[in-house]
């Protein structure tokens, strides 16, 4: 069933099972139509939870050992020994326990897969501009060294997010940036309707880099630009639609 599914992997994070799904191979239809995986939607929940089941096989695990948690746009980082037992707000998850999935949900924001293979530790971050700006990647990597990780020996890949060409934002959006630290200015350039565009991907790869980690990378795909493969918020509200859906990505040792 799960042969229908694309998953997108990098290559530095070969060794570790993971993926960014695209929405190609799911049950869901209408504006949902393909893998929707965010029970947050107003698509029906079994074929939310159909979609789910497919992922984790792919991932070869149980539907319950799929672990997700409640998305807030928040730095808030939990660290899982087993399967919780009632939803967890928080924007990143880390664990040492093989079997556990972390999953990530999203719609234009960066999931954001991190391994420490010698270790044996992973993560997985939900980082919207306000996730990043307000340190969500950083106290990942802080959760995954309390489990015995190091950061120079950790590879984080962002996956499909809204790209710079698409990210048109106002003023008092890069003034927040600007605010924290001038240099962030270089992450906004002037866009064709003369307001700044905001490097989101770019951004990320910044905090990364200067939180000392050991390799970081894009995986150079825009959420927006390709709607054949990816749910993306804005470029639903720009269609007007109602809804839009959701695509994971999943990490686990």
């Amino acid at each position: 069933m799960s042969s229908t599914l694309e998953i997108l992997t990098a290559p530095e994070l070969r060794g570790i099972r993971h993926g960014f799904f695209t929405r190609k191979g799911g049950a869901s239809s209408g504006i949902f139509q393909g893998l929707n995986c965010g029970y947050g939607s107003s698509d029906q929940r079994e074929i939310v939870t159909l979609n789910r089941r497919r992922v984790a096989e792919a991932m070869e695990a149980a539907p319950e050992a799929l672990v997700g948690i409640n998305q807030v746009h928040s730095p808030d980082v939990v660290t899982l020994q087993d399967v919780p037992s009632e939803s967890l707000r928080a924007d990143a998850a880390v664990t040492d326990r093989p079997g556990l999935v972390l999953s990530i949900l999203t719609a234009d924001c960066e999931p954001v897969l991190f391994a420490d293979r010698k270790a044996g530790v992973i993560g997985a971050a939900h980082a919207g501009w306000k996730g990043a700006l307000n340190g969500v990647l950083e106290a990942t990597l802080d959760a995954m060294e309390k489990l015995g990780a190091r950061r120079e020996e950790t590879v984080a890949v962002i996956g499909p997010c809204i790209s710079q060409r698409a990210y048109e934002v106002g003023d008092d959006f890069m003034e927040s940036f600007l605010v924290e630290d001038d240099a962030y200015g270089r992450f906004f350039s002037g866009g064709p309707n003369g307001r700044p565009m905001f490097d989101l991907p770019g951004f990320g790869l910044h905090r990364l880099r200067e939180a000392g980690i050991g390799e970081a990378s894009w995986i150079g795909r825009c959420t927006y630009s390709d709607p054949e493969r990816f749910y993306s918020y804005r470029r639903t509200t720009h269609a007007g639609e109602a809804d839009y859906g959701r695509q994971i990505s999943t990490i686990r040792l």
